[in-house]
């Protein structure tokens, strides 16, 4: 594979860069070896205590390390201008959303005067995403100010390239490329009979798997209102929730008050959730907006049928009777429906993923969207 030699400075607000063996560490690590340098600054607390911390010859993490989230911009630029003053060339900035990240990136590539590259990983043109908190009204308008000032765009769904339409036809804009979060399709790991839900929670006989953060946009409490109807006339499914999150509390609480903590379990997030997949007979996302959704790929890729929201890759990667089933966001009766006609085997999927980009495809054309920011 070709590797530019240019110098890139991501901004970044995952903390996952700085743990030894995490997946996150190891796409980072993928990366550098695309360019000459990356520099990557990350939005930390100073209570996380992490350092400045070289992780691979020519790939370098500065943590902004802040009492609070207020200071994020601002020592961020500080670290811009430290790279600056020490001589060190930026060709590209590149920030993984069009808000908070987006408008440091773009205030220090006109710092440092270099091109300009925005990464948009959510649907925020989803009506769901405004309606869910002033401070997401604040990004979309944020959003709509900085897209026509990049250099180049990559979203990870055609769904998010249509929904910017509006903001293309309004304004100037570069070129969207689409490119898919990269999915690993040739996992040959066995099943770990810790994480096997068929021996793990033999009192069911259909095991439903969601796997997410606990927070709004996922609407977990729409999943526990389906199941309040699924398991009066299938007693014997359970739904199994995996994840971490700040409505873990209420989701819980929302359970007991439907009585159905015989019918759901919580668990708590697992970096490798594979057994999950494998042994799970369903796979649910009852999301109200998605930019991807990397869990519904990697299901499939385990061999596991997905019933999700009309979402993300909903119509990509996942079509409707073919290896999963769609239904429209936010309604219940049609939920409830699909899933009982699913466990009622009214209808048969055939869990696997259409064609995806290799690894060396995903990566060049990964690379290629940083060259077009530095060639626009």
């Amino acid at each position: 594979m070709a590797v530019l030699y240019m110098n890139i400075l991501s901004i970044s607000s995952d903390r996952k860069m700085f743990e030894p063996g995490s997946a996150v560490r190891a796409r980072l690590l993928e990366y550098g070896q695309l360019v000459k340098r990356l520099h990557v600054i990350v939005f930390t607390k100073e209570s996380s205590g992490f350092e400045d911390e070289v992780i691979h010859p020519n790939i370098f993490l500065y943590p902004t390390n802040t009492k609070t989230r207020l200071g994020y911009i601002p020592r961020a630029i500080m670290k811009a201008r430290a790279l600056k003053k020490r001589g060190v060339r930026i060709d590209v900035v590149t920030a993984q959303d069009p808000f908070e990240l987006g408008l440091t990136a773009y205030l220090i590539a006109w710092i440092l005067g270099a091109k300009l590259h925005l990464q948009i990983h959510t649907d925020f043109m989803s009506p769901y995403f405004a309606k869910e908190s002033f401070a997401n009204y604040a990004r979309v308008m944020l959003a709509k100010f900085l897209l026509p000032r990049a250099d180049a765009i990559r979203v990870v769904s055609l769904r998010i390239k249509n929904s910017l339409s509006s903001i293309q036809r309004a304004r100037h804009m570069p070129s969207i490329e689409v490119l898919p979060i990269f999915v690993p399709t040739d996992i040959t790991a066995e099943v770990s009979s810790a994480h096997d839900l068929k021996k793990k929670y033999p009192q069911f006989e259909k095991h439903i798997l969601m796997a997410s953060r606990l927070s709004p946009e996922k609407n977990i409490n729409l999943a526990i209102e389906v199941m309040a109807e699924i398991v009066i006339k299938y007693p014997k499914t359970g739904l199994i929730i995996v994840g971490e999150g700040s409505e873990k509390e209420s989701l819980m609480s929302k359970t007991r008050n439907y009585n159905l903590q015989d019918h759901i379990m919580f668990e708590d997030w697992q970096r490798d959730l594979f057994s999950y997949y494998k042994t799970a007979d369903l796979f649910f996302l009852t999301s109200n907006y998605e930019g991807y959704g990397m869990a519904v790929a990697e299901a499939l890729s385990a061999g596991c049928p997905v019933v999700m929201t009309d979402v993300g890759c909903a119509g990509e990667i996942v079509r409707h009777n073919e290896n999963g089933l769609i239904a429209p966001v936010g309604n219940h009766g049609a939920l409830v429906r699909i899933v009982s006609h699913y466990i009622s085997s009214g209808v048969h999927l055939e869990a696997r993923l259409p064609s995806l980009l290799t690894k060396d495809e995903y990566l060049a054309r990964y690379l290629k969207s940083w060259q077009d920011a530095l060639d626009n």
